[in-house]
């Protein structure tokens, strides 16, 4: 790594951090010029083992120390500014340590990520990028071989959904399909059972579908709010229901891929 102290939030060096604010970033897909924003050294240190490569850092005083060891063997533009010009040119305060402006990895085809996979999660339009982040971290902690997301679904590599997901998004083999339906076909000609997670008069209990639980199963979650469409329901194998209590019918959308992961993957070893 190399110091560069700058002084003007104006600097062109700061580009990629300019007016990162979730409002900002919320209107597109993927950042532009195939970028991506990692916050914290932790965050970092993970991008950077799953083999993503760093374009620049920006960050404190105060952090330069802590980061000599992590970025040892990069060579990357450490752009060290005061804590105001920081605050200026992102939009909000910077108090995890360091960003940077990570290139955007070219994704895996669906039949690689597949491959050695027996559970997927598969995200159908989720616009929410903290629920994207949750549901990787529950794919990470609870067995998850591969997540898919369908071409309308939020960034898993926004600076949001990295966040929540603690750096999981670089843990967890993932991809994504630019058709819903095609995906799905070949999810099953991979082997796969389709077991879409929705409210339904003949859906079966979550328990009773893991007590006889396919070898190889992708469990479809559906966008907040509206669930899976139409489409995806019928193109399911089962439909599958976690009960509830308390006159409560559904869950956040994270926390039902938690524990309909933790049904399907408990018993597995």
């Amino acid at each position: 790594m190399h110091i560069e102290h700058v002084e003007e939030a104006a600097d062109p060096r700061l580009a990629d951090y300019r007016n990162l604010t979730d409002t900002a970033l919320r209107r597109v897909q993927e950042p532009a010029g195939g970028l991506y924003i990692a916050e914290s050294a932790k965050v970092i240190e993970r991008a950077i083992a799953a083999g993503h490569t760093p374009r620049s850092v920006l960050t404190q005083e105060r952090w330069v120390t802590g980061l000599e060891t992590l970025l040892a063997d990069v060579d990357v533009p450490v752009h060290v500014v005061p804590d105001d010009v920081a605050e200026q040119v992102t939009g909000f305060a910077v108090h995890r340590g360091a960003l940077a402006s990570m290139h955007r990895p070219s994704l895996p085809q669906l039949s690689e990520v597949l491959r050695d996979a027996r559970v997927v999660l598969v995200l159908e339009d989720l616009i929410e990028h903290q629920n994207v982040g949750a549901a990787f971290r529950a794919a990470a902690g609870l067995g998850a071989d591969a997540v898919i997301v369908t071409s309308r679904c939020a960034d898993p590599l926004y600076r949001r959904s990295v966040k929540v997901s603690m750096g999981t998004v670089f843990q967890v083999p993932w991809t994504r399909i630019d058709e819903t339906s095609a995906g799905l076909e070949e999810l099953r000609s991979a082997g796969f059972a389709i077991a879409a997670l929705a409210l339904s008069d003949d859906a079966v209990p979550l328990d009773a579908y893991a007590a006889d639980r396919p070898e190889r199963v992708a469990l479809l979650l559906g966008t907040e709010g509206d669930g899976l469409s139409h489409m995806a329901l019928e193109a399911a194998d089962a439909i599958v229901t976690i009960p509830m209590r308390g006159g409560v019918d559904s869950l956040n959308v994270a926390s039902a891929a938690a524990v309909a992961l933790w049904a399907l993957t408990s018993g597995m070893g």
